[in-house]
C-alpha cells in the first residue's frame, strides 16, 4: 500500500513538473467564414514549451566561474601570446652563434639594460607568486564516536520508543517501516534522554549533548594533529536547529581557553548544506589571514529535535538523524604541505533559496504539544 501511494505521488509530481515547463496562449483567429459557426469569433489555444529557467540552473554557476576566471586573467591571456610570438619571431631570425654573440655584447656594453631586465623579471615573478591564492590544506579530521551504552539497533530503537509511552502503535509501525528502508545499520547512537518519559527538548539537554559531541570530536582532533587550541586562528561551527546563547562557538572557546583574537563564527538555520558553507567561510578567512589554522565543526542535536507526536511527516527525521559530530583542521601554512591529507582545489555551491520548494524544505514551528520542531 505504501509503495502504490509512493508511485502515485511520484507520477503526480512528474506531471506537475511537466506542466511547469509548458505555457499556454489564446490566439484570436478572426471571424469564421464558413461552417456552422460562420460569422462568429473563433479562438484557439496554443501550447508551447517554455525555455528552461537558466537563472536557477546549477550549470550557470560554472559558466559564471569561467567568466570571472577569464576576466581576472584577461591581461595575461592577451599579452602572453603576443610576447611569445614577438620573441619567437626575433629569435627565429638569428642563428645560434649570432644569438649568443648578441647576448654577450649586450651584457658587456649595456649592463644597465641587462640589470633592468633582470629586476623587472624578478619583480614580475614576485608579484605573481604573492598574488596567487594560498593553498588550503586539510591536516586531519575527527568524527565523534559515542560510548557503547548509547548504541541501539533498529529493533532496540522501536522497543525503547514503545517504552517511552510517547508514540501509539500506528506511529511505531510507521517508524519501523522507515527504519527498514532507510539504510541505517544496527550500530547507531542516540541520547538516552529521548527514550525517557520526560520532555527532552530543553536547552539543558541540548547543551549537554552539544558539549559531549563537540568536545569529544575536538579532543580527538587536537590529539591527532598535536595542535594546541591556542594555535587556532579561525573557528567555524555550524548547527542548523540548536542555536543557544552563548553560542556553540563560544562554548568551545571557553572550554579550551582559546586566544582572544580568534575569528569565531556560528552558523545556524542553514540545514545540511551548512557544512559546505562553513568550509567556504573558513577558506576565505584563511586567504585573508596568512600562516594560520582553522577548525570547522559540524553537528546537529538529536535530542533537541526529537519529535514525540503522531504526524508522520515529522516522524521521519527521528528515523534518520543520529548522534555525532565532525571536526576538521585546515591550514594555509606551506610547511604543512607534507603532512596534509588533502588540498582544497575547488568549492562550488549554489543557493536555491529562490525556489519555494527548497525554501520550505526545513522549517521550525510549534506543534500542538507546544514544542518547537522542524
Amino acid at each position: 500500500m505504501v509503495v502504490v501511494l509512493h508511485r502515485y505521488t511520484g507520477s503526480f509530481n512528474m506531471a506537475r513538473n511537466e506542466q511547469d515547463l509548458l505555457s499556454t496562449e489564446i490566439v484570436n483567429r478572426g471571424i469564421e467564414s464558413s461552417g456552422p459557426n460562420a460569422g462568429s469569433l473563433t479562438f484557439s489555444v496554443r501550447v508551447r514549451r517554455r525555455l528552461p529557467d537558466f537563472l536557477q540552473s546549477v550549470n550557470l554557476k560554472y559558466v559564471k566561474l569561467g567568466y570571472h576566471y577569464l576576466i581576472n586573467h584577461g591581461i595575461y591571456l592577451a599579452t602572453i601570446p603576443v610576447l611569445v610570438l614577438v620573441f619567437s619571431a626575433e629569435v627565429g631570425s638569428l642563428s645560434r652563434e649570432e644569438l649568443w654573440k648578441k647576448l654577450w655584447e649586450d651584457a658587456r656594453y649595456d649592463l644597465a639594460t641587462v640589470l633592468s631586465f633582470f629586476a623587472v623579471f624578478v619583480f614580475t615573478v614576485s608579484v605573481y607568486f604573492m598574488s596567487r591564492p594560498r593553498s588550503i590544506y586539510l591536516i586531519d579530521f575527527a568524527c565523534y564516536r559515542p560510548h557503547d551504552d548509547l548504541k541501539v539497533t533498529k529493533d532496540q530503537f522501536i522497543e525503547l520508543a514503545r517504552a517511552s509511552v510517547k508514540f501509539d502503535e500506528a506511529s511505531l509501525e510507521f517508524q519501523k517501516k522507515i527504519l527498514k528502508s532507510s539504510g541505517i545499520g544496527d550500530e547507531t547512537y542516540v541520547p538516552k534522554v529521548i527514550m525517557s518519559k520526560e520532555n527532552c527538548c530543553t536547552m539543558k539537554e541540548g547543551r549537554l549533548e552539544a558539549s559531549t559531541v563537540m568536545f569529544g570530536a575536538l579532543d580527538e582532533l587536537f590529539e591527532k594533529t598535536r595542535i594546541r587550541p591556542k594555535d587556532v586562528g579561525v573557528l567555524v561551527v555550524n548547527c542548523s536547529i540548536f542555536n543557544p546563547t552563548p553560542s556553540l562557538s563560544a562554548m568551545i572557546i571557553n572550554h579550551y581557553k582559546m586566544r582572544g583574537n580568534i575569528l569565531s563564527y556560528n552558523l545556524g538555520g542553514m540545514g545540511c548544506s551548512a557544512g559546505i558553507i562553513a568550509v567556504d567561510l573558513a577558506r576565505d578567512m584563511l586567504q585573508a589571514n596568512p600562516n594560520n589554522y582553522a577548525v570547522v565543526v559540524s553537528t546537529e542535536m538529536v535530542g533537541y529535535n526529537w519529535y514525540p507526536g503522531r504526524d508522520r511527516s515529522m516522524l521521519v527525521p527521528n528515523c534518520f538523524f543520529r548522534m555525532g559530530c565532525s571536526a576538521v583542521l585546515l591550514s594555509n601554512r606551506r610547511r604543512d604541505y607534507r603532512r596534509a591529507k588533502y588540498r582544497l582545489e575547488h568549492l562550488v555551491r549554489t543557493h536555491k533559496g529562490a525556489d519555494d520548494r527548497s525554501f520550505r524544505f526545513v522549517s521550525l514551528f510549534t506543534c500542538s504539544c507546544g514544542i518547537n520542531y522542524s
